[in-house]
């Protein structure tokens, strides 16, 4: 009959300008498609050369080396008999496109260029590519000699074109296209393409795999047919996590789900279809028909292959399953971990050195570790031999086998709390019952003698000496003193990090963990150079909320009793005296605002890009309820004020996890200066503008009825007059207080 199609579709953990690794990878998964009995696989986006090249797309090395690549695929017997639909990185008249190669037995049938580039929040596409702007048209495209004496063609079409097989049509969309107002998918459908096919790369966001299902089954249920999405998996260099969910969907169903966080670094999923679902359900949207009717044709390549057999009645077909998703909380126990792995197996250290402070943070990244060690455990248990490999390597032990997660977790993790006189025994007990329950190697040593003599030797230069704020010192001594104990924490940490293995007989060094969460990063509620200054961050791209869930599920989930009291206690930085033995200071009293309205802060500025005056128009009708104008209008000067001050700070975050879309990451994702006016005095004005409008409106409401609604009127009258004047005409007095607060 000719009517079912086996088609796969992959998640691979590539790693940018691994060539040698990545073609194996893709290798390995065009095997297992073609011995699912698959007879077209697509790959994810730029799988050849690993999608996070970034300025190295710039060089010719990598156009060089993903031919190279390219053109051993060509040659492999594993490719025959199956289309291939690999990414990388084309030249075509000296500019540099973004394209999907698809071959056939030893010839390339179509290089399609990307037409619409990720361009915003991580993506930097337009830096590196040119989409590709001439719809429905194709040019040649001349192969260079190592693919010419491989391929026996002297030119291939190149371009926004569909495939034509025997038996049915295939289109191609390249992640972005998906998320595009008016997608590809779209006009290929009506012009009769019934598989499409979307190669991504597209990372881990906390609940964005919502979007992505959501966008697919629609794209499907409105236009019918099969649709294959393909993604990069794993850590491929930088602060950026792939999170795999390939898929495969028919007619707005879902036909096959693969796993959004694993270790395994291929992953394939297949699944067969019967086309004639696709013809059966278009027959009857008489809408889309009418469209189709008028649209304008697609050039097609036409393809002697066909992906269905002669007999396949007998063949099974897939069927629909509804898409299983993480919750928050399980989507923060996997991800970071999973990038964790790659990062430690990747840079070759032995493992990771935590500053375990006793707080929520701290105890998030440990847990973090340990649901590493917990994916490990099971990787290896199902079979995973490359998981294995890689243990051994870490651990330097060739017939090592994990089957303890606690275990493994005193292999790769020590932890260590840095005590002051500063430091409450609440704090040093509760780190240490996690650092047994997950079996850590864990470190305790006091760090009093080495602030004293870094202070001792200020005194010596200066002949003062500094004291807290409880002791009768200034603002500015109480400051110092809090960040020269953070500072030399840093210090501390980096020693022990490159030589506490060696202390214990051990090879290696360790990678040193940050534990600043979103918020804290956001308004620059840190030290510059303290503890949270590490080698990575897993935790840097979260916020305290998704964090204190995230713990409360390894409370349940992992049974860790520990962290029970962690979650119960107050957050403290614990850098000023204590008063009777007990803790004095808070994060959220030092910040002089909540975690919880930090968040809110957060996605106003970055996710609604809303400046002073657009965040208090937004919050006076968010808060009407529990706060007054004037209220919000405090609470938004503050947050400007130490969030402008704090700015500088932003520039040496650790690099971390990318998983919250307000993240505050200067490195490419919230690219803002770092020096500002913290007085904001044209922004303010305008919010007060505002706060005495309401008032007066108010005062209006209240008056009207006691016969003072005239004077009450003629205020606000002024009021709005006063609104439409230019605020440039600031007085003298207004000035040098403006100067005087934004001193350093």
């Amino acid at each position: 009959m000719g009517r079912r199609v086996t088609v796969a579709t992959c998640a691979l953990n590539q790693w940018a300008l691994d060539f040698e690794g990545n073609l194996q990878r893709i290798l390995k998964s065009i095997e297992i498609a073609k011995c699912k009995g698959a007879t077209y696989r697509l790959g994810p986006e730029l799988e050849i050369c690993g999608y996070g090249c970034w300025d190295h797309y710039y060089e010719s090395d990598t156009l060089l080396h993903s031919l190279q690549v390219l053109a051993a695929l060509l040659e492999s017997p594993v490719t025959q008999d199956i289309i291939c639909d690999v990414g990388m990185p084309v030249m075509h008249r000296n500019v540099r496109y973004n394209c999907r190669v698809i071959f056939l037995n030893r010839r390339i049938l179509l290089i399609r260029p990307k037409m619409a580039l990720a361009n915003e929040g991580n993506y930097r596409e337009l830096r590196w590519f040119t989409p590709w702007s001439r719809t429905r048209q194709t040019e040649e495209y001349f192969l260079p000699r190592m693919l010419q004496s491989l391929t026996k063609q002297e030119t291939v079409p190149f371009g926004d074109a569909v495939l034509a097989t025997r038996d049915t049509c295939i289109g191609s969309e390249i992640c972005e296209e998906l998320w595009t107002p008016h997608s590809p998918h779209v006009d290929m459908g009506l012009d009769g393409v019934e598989i499409f096919t979307n190669a991504s790369g597209s990372h881990h966001v906390l609940r964005k795999a919502h979007a992505r299902v959501d966008l697919v089954t629609m794209a499907t249920t409105k236009n019918g047919g099969i649709y294959l999405l393909a993604n990069q998996k794993g850590c491929d260099g930088d602060r950026l996590y792939y999170d795999g969910c390939a898929l495969i969907a028919m007619n707005g169903h879902i036909l096959a789900q693969g796993s959004q966080f694993s270790l395994d670094d291929v992953e394939v999923l297949t699944a067969t279809l019967d086309l004639e679902d696709v013809r059966s359900y278009r027959a009857e949207i008489s809408s889309r028909n009418l469209a189709a009717s008028k649209a304008s044709p697609y050039p097609r390549v036409k393809v002697d292959f066909a992906l269905s057999s002669r007999e396949d009645l007998l063949e099974p077909l897939s069927e629909p399953l509804e898409w299983k998703y993480h919750s928050p909380a399980k989507e923060i126990s996997l991800g970071p971990a999973c990038w964790l792995w790659d990062f430690l197996r990747r840079s070759q250290q032995a493992g990771f050195f935590l500053p375990l402070s006793g707080g929520v943070d701290s105890a998030a990244t440990a847990c973090l570790v340990y649901s590493m060690c917990r994916q490990v455990c099971e990787a290896v248990n199902n079979g995973n031999q490359e998981v294995l490999a890689d243990v051994r390597t870490i651990v330097d032990q060739l017939d090592y086998m994990p089957r303890d997660p606690r275990e493994l977790c005193g292999r790769v993790l020590t932890t260590c709390y840095m005590a002051s006189e500063n430091s409450s025994r609440e704090t040093r007990d509760r780190a240490a019952e996690l650092a047994r329950q997950i079996g850590s190697h864990h470190i305790g040593l006091d760090i009093d003698p080495a602030v004293k003599a870094v202070v001792g030797i200020f005194s010596l230069a200066t002949g003062k000496r500094p004291l807290f704020a409880v002791h009768g010192g200034s603002r500015r001594e109480n400051l110092a003193l809090q960040n020269v104990q953070a500072r030399i924490r840093m210090v501390v940490a980096y020693l022990f990090a490159q030589l506490s293995l060696w202390a214990r007989g051990a090879r290696g060094g360790l990678l040193v963990l940050g534990s600043a969460n979103v918020d804290e990063s956001l308004l620059g509620y840190l030290t510059k150079y303290d503890c949270s200054s590490a080698d990575i961050n897993p935790i840097g791209g979260i916020s305290k909320t998704d964090l204190r869930a995230f713990v409360h599920f390894c409370l349940e989930h992992f049974q860790l009793p520990a962290l029970e009291g962690i979650l119960a206690a107050p957050a403290t930085a614990e850098l000023e005296p204590l008063a009777d033995g007990r803790v004095s200071q808070t994060d959220e009293e030092d910040m002089g605002m909540t975690y919880a309205d930090l968040s809110v802060y957060g996605r106003l500025r970055k996710v609604a890009k809303t400046g002073p005056y657009g965040m208090f128009c937004k919050l006076v009708s968010l808060w009407k309820d529990v706060c007054s104008p004037r209220q919000v209008a405090d609470k938004v000067r503050w947050f400007f004020c130490k969030y402008s001050m704090n700015r500088h700070k932003m520039t040496t975050l650790t690099p971390a996890y990318h998983a919250e879309s307000y993240s505050p990451d200067d490195n490419r994702f919230d690219l803002r200066p770092f020096l500002y006016n913290t007085s904001w005095p044209w922004q303010f004005r305008c919010i007060e503008a505002q706060v005495q409008m309401k008032m007066a409106m108010c005062e209006t409401q209240r008056t009207g009825v006691d016969g003072r609604s005239d004077a009450a009127e003629a205020k606000l009258a002024n009021l709005r007059k006063g609104q439409r004047r230019t605020h440039l005409g600031k007085s003298k007095e207004e000035r040098s207080q403006t100067q005087e607060h934004s001193s350093p």
